[in-house]
């Protein structure tokens, strides 16, 4: 007992987050009650900014409704003053159904094809300049967009396609903070709460951006956002440091402790990609399949739920926007608690890394298909599906503190690369799982959910079994400092 309280002291005079949802665990837990370090700042730091990036990026899924819903056509002069001024507020468009497809997808295609090149870049310029000015891009962007609408819906496709390149930059580069900024025994707590933001951030706009339109007007939507992402873009600048070594702010034993917990992994020179030997790597793969196994069920979740709800519990569409957002809110929830709890199991030393890896990675993979399927065999009432809804969604969280962030644990120096590449095949499979999933849904009506959540299910499962099998925690050996090595 002696040993586990002298290294808890060491631990808090370095600013070591000890998993504060455990306070009986704790010896040190009244002198955690203040802000624990730098690097925990900087954490809420990046979720505030994943908040804004994911409402500026999914608002406009709410706000076609009425950018388009309009009985009159478009240009005919109203015999009411008060329609005129709604529609100074609210100016609404003649788009196709198919147009409007374009213009919702446009940001997701802007995106995808980011994710590889916004991976390599991170490993080699400042993380702070591109975080930042995808950022600003993103908030840039967000404010255009009323003003595209107006000039047309290529202007729109253009402009949301920008907007989905600049967070593609923003989301994939900002993993490349934790190589320098994360000791090992805290990677869960940092990682999984500044990814929680693009959880928290859809419960917001869920909850906003309905209530904007009605008393703002659908642009204000943009602008409200936009400015809040520019906010946290000066905050980002002023703040935040690409080495924790030149940070004026941040104390000398926070600074010694990041240093020297990463003293084996952090290297000053860059070296080359060993794509062939990433490309042998079975850990590496085993990553790639869960996380296209994350984002197919992610995907699908997120832009089915909605449906779902209204094909299954037929209620209004007030209540199915607050029963699409509790989903998230409970995810967001999730990922936090998985994070101290992977950090609390690694800190006393409770379980190996791989096995938290696995572990956070089954619970995130198999849950979400097992409570998905229970929403159409055990489901009898209004409550039991909302329940199982949550939960379905909500435990796809897990896999934070599990395979996605696997690759930080096996190759640090290139993990900016890999993130890249497994968001590139993960949204690929996310794509795919959407185009899938409408083409079931309009061939049986039926039995569509059924076979929807039972394909979701065997990918989890596949990919699982693979990842189960084949991953690895420990630095493999290609990824390792190597002296005098060339092009």
């Amino acid at each position: 007992m002696v040993e586990n309280n002298t290294v808890c002291k060491d631990l808090e005079d370095a600013g070591v987050m000890i998993p504060i949802i455990f306070p009986f665990s704790s010896p040190v837990w009244p002198q955690l009650s203040s802000f624990p370090s730098f690097r925990f700042g900087l954490s809420l730091l990046l979720l505030s900014c994943n908040v804004a990036a994911r409402a500026m990026a999914t608002c406009l899924n709410l706000t076609m409704v009425s950018m388009v819903n309009s009985t009159n056509p478009q240009g005919l002069p109203n015999n009411s003053s008060k329609k005129l001024l709604d529609n100074i507020k609210n100016p609404v468009y003649n788009w196709s159904p198919d147009i409007q497809g374009i213009i919702l997808s446009s940001g997701f295609f802007g995106m995808i094809f980011i994710q590889i090149p916004a991976g390599y870049l991170s490993g080699i310029f400042s993380v702070k300049k591109m975080v930042g000015s995808a950022l600003f891009f993103c908030s840039l962007f967000s404010m255009l967009t009323p003003l595209a609408a107006e000039l047309g819906d290529t202007s729109v496709i253009v402009c949301r396609a920008a907007h989905g390149v600049a967070q593609g930059i923003a989301g994939t580069a900002q993993h490349e903070i934790w190589v320098k900024w994360a000791p090992p025994l805290e990677r869960g707590q940092l990682t999984s709460m500044s990814q929680s933001g693009s959880l928290l951030g859809s419960f917001i706009v869920l909850l906003m951006t309905g209530l904007i339109c009605e008393s703002l007007g659908w642009p204000m939507v943009f602008y409200i956002f936009g400015a809040c992402g520019c906010a946290l873009c000066l905050l980002w600048f002023v703040l935040f440091y690409d080495d924790p070594k030149d940070h004026p702010c941040i104390s000398i034993s926070e600074k010694e402790y990041i240093t020297s917990s990463l003293a084996q992994q952090v290297s000053s020179s860059r070296q080359y990609l060993p794509i062939k030997a990433m490309l042998k790597s079975l850990p590496v793969w085993a990553i790639i399949l869960g996380g296209f196994a994350y984002f197919c069920t992610n995907s699908l979740l997120i832009l089915y739920t909605p449906m779902f709800i209204n094909s299954v519990l037929h209620v209004t569409i007030t209540k199915n926007g607050l029963l699409s957002g509790l989903p998230h809110l409970f995810a967001w929830i999730c990922s936090i608690l998985s994070g101290q709890m992977t950090d609390f199991f690694l800190t006393r030393n409770i379980l190996r890394l791989i096995t938290i890896r696995k572990l956070f990675t089954t619970l995130g993979l198999l849950l979400p298909a097992i409570f998905s399927l229970c929403m159409v065999y055990l489901s009898f009432s209004f409550y039991s599906t909302v329940i199982f809804l949550i939960l379905a969604n909500a435990t796809v969280s897990f896999a934070l503190c599990g395979v996605l962030i696997n690759a930080l644990d096996i190759a640090p120096r290139y993990y900016g690369f890999l993130r890249g590449i497994t968001c590139f095949f993960g949204m690929i499979g996310g794509l795919i799982s959407s185009i899938l999933t409408g083409w079931i849904l309009s061939q049986d009506p039926e039995s569509s959910w059924f076979k929807v959540f039972f394909l979701l299910a065997a990918i989890n499962v596949t990919s699982l079994i693979f990842y189960l099998v084949f991953a690895k925690a420990e630095i493999q050996d290609w990824a390792e400092e190597k002296q005098d090595t060339r092009l």
